[in-house]
């Protein structure tokens, strides 16, 4: 006998062989076993997810000759056979995608009309129905909506939103949902264990989500992987099928990331191009093995790859939540910007020196780089305290060294606070030039303590929403390089002075406003104006000359 591909060895033949659709298998079953049957059915979904074959089935449930109408055929029956064989003469399977015509249409509906020969009920399948075309739709209309009591319709579709309301609205509609990668995978070990043949599960996994939800695709791709392996599925060899990095190459990178080990993580970059593998496919496996450590950093144990729990475990332990989560932000925004790259090796590990930079400076990881982002980012602070850290009695003799202790370091921003603000908040406000959310805050603020690096705010009623935490936390952020890590700021709303920079400047703007006015109103010309010809000097048409300003 010639070989039968897996796809159709295995296809379904019966409502509970169907994997994934329990929604609606039930509803089906239930309307079939209590005889409340329908005279159009519309199954949507993308391909594979067994749209066809679901329609087989209901054909076979609404034919059966020794169940009757049931939601078990007996598969046995002349009725079961020749459905399951393509020979049944009252089935009628239209592909829409090469008969769009109206003509076609009519052509198949005028059938419609005659009794079923050997059947039960005469049943059209029309599958990828939005291809038809819009006279081909409005041909079928009266016919699908007052159809003979011998004829079913079960229409299939990937797009339904390319269906006219008036098909959708004459159809009772099922939608079929993509297979999990876990539901695909226990279905693969079924069919492997009934045919004998050797796999590993690291393989069954890839091909599994290789298969983007698609049942039919992830037999095709067992079927290949067969070949491929001459009669074993292989984890490496399915990874060398699919083109797929695999966890010998991903994970070698993010050991060096943790362990912040720059040319040992552009080393392991290397091999992917040795392996030939796409640089878009390896951002795309590192970010999957991302979202796996960020589940079990939250607590949520990986259902799948059971064989790298232990390895996912591991490394959550090993980076902080907040590393994680910018790695995977830098993994899929990798792929958006590798095509304007220089090139793709380029775009892949500046990704992955960017993953190392913000690993680094997370907590929970040790880096053994001489620079790290952390101590680039706290050099400045360290240079602006040194001349005070002279001038203190407290400070010991300069070293000449370049980067100095942290114990020598951490006192320096408190007493860089306490030298360099003299209390003038709308001045230090003015020279920091602050915007955003944290400039608001600052502008409408005014200074009402500041004790021992503690600033304490106070906003008017009228602006109290400035005193939300966000407008605060933005604020801090800003006032740190000036202030050193230890700053604490507070804000609450109350009564104010009005020196705030924003009530100064409001000020300033009301006379500007008033002298402007008063120029205009002195004019001599304007004065004529109004005096000959009952001219009235609008006020707030007057604008200041320095708001006219480019």
């Amino acid at each position: 006998m010639t070989y039968q591909v897996l796809a159709r060895k295995w296809r379904p033949r019966a409502f509970e062989e169907l994997v994934g659709q329990p929604h609606v298998v039930t509803a089906l079953a239930n309307a079939l076993d209590s005889k409340r049957l329908h005279h159009a059915y519309l199954f949507t979904g993308t391909r594979g997810v067994g749209k066809t074959t679901l329609a087989r089935i209901l054909a076979k449930a609404l034919n059966c000759e020794t169940n009757g109408i049931s939601s078990k055929p007996c598969g046995k029956c002349r009725a079961c056979t020749d459905i399951d064989s393509g020979r049944f003469v009252d089935l009628l399977e239209v592909d829409a995608a090469t008969n769009t015509k109206v003509d076609e249409m009519r052509e198949l509906l005028e059938t419609a009309q005659y009794m079923p020969t050997a059947g039960r009920f005469k049943i059209y399948i029309i599958d990828e129905v939005h291809m038809l075309s819009r006279n081909a739709f409005n041909s079928m209309l009266k016919t699908l909506e007052e159809p003979p009591e011998h004829v079913k319709f079960i229409l299939a579709t990937t797009d339904p939103q390319r269906l006219p309301v008036t098909v959708l609205s004459r159809c009772l509609q099922f939608n079929l949902k993509p297979l999990t990668p876990l539901l695909i995978a226990g279905h693969l070990k079924k069919v492997l264990a009934a045919e004998k043949i050797p796999f590993e599960d690291a393989a069954i996994a890839q091909i599994s989500k290789a298969a983007n939800g698609s049942a039919r695709d992830s037999l095709s791709l067992l079927d290949q992987a067969i070949a491929h392996g001459g009669g074993k599925v292989n984890a490496s060899q399915v990874a060398e099928m699919l083109g797929s990095v695999g966890s010998d190459l991903v994970w070698p990178i993010l050991e060096r990331i943790a362990a912040g080990d720059g040319k040992g993580a552009v080393g392991e970059s290397e091999k992917i191009a040795e392996r030939s593998i796409s640089y878009d496919t390896a951002l795309e496996d590192m970010a999957s093995v991302l979202h796996r450590i960020a589940l079990a950093q939250a607590g949520i144990a990986p259902e799948d790859d059971a064989q790298d729990r232990d390895r996912v475990t591991a490394m959550a332990s090993r980076f902080a939540p907040g590393a994680v989560q910018v790695m995977y932000q830098i993994a899929l925004l990798g792929r958006r910007d590798l095509p304007l790259a220089p090139d793709e090796f380029a775009g892949f590990t500046m990704a992955v020196l960017r993953m190392l930079a913000f690993a680094s400076g997370g907590a929970g990881v040790q880096a053994t780089t001489s620079r790290s982002p952390a101590a680039v980012a706290s050099a400045p602070a360290a240079t602006a305290s040194a001349p005070i850290a002279e001038r203190s009695p407290a400070s010991g003799p300069r070293t000449g060294s370049s980067s100095p202790p942290p114990q020598a370091r951490e006192p320096a921003p408190a007493a860089a606070a306490n030298i360099d603000f003299d209390g003038d908040w709308p001045g230090l406000v003015t020279r920091l030039n602050l915007n955003g959310m944290a400039g608001l805050l600052a502008r409408y603020a005014e200074l009402g303590s500041f004790n021992n690096n503690h600033l304490e705010l106070i906003v008017p009623e009228a602006h109290r929403a400035y005193a939300d935490k966000n407008y605060l936390d933005k604020l801090k952020v800003a006032l740190v390089p000036h202030f050193g890590e230890t700053l604490r700021v507070s804000v609450r709303p109350g009564s104010t002075a009005g020196v705030s920079l924003a009530a100064a400047r409001s000020r300033e703007s009301e006379q500007r406003q008033a002298t402007a006015a008063a120029a205009i109103e002195d004019d001599p010309f304007v004065k004529s104006l109004v005096r000959d010809f009952g001219a009235e000097v609008v006020p707030t048409s007057i604008r200041p000359p320095e708001e006219h300003k480019p």
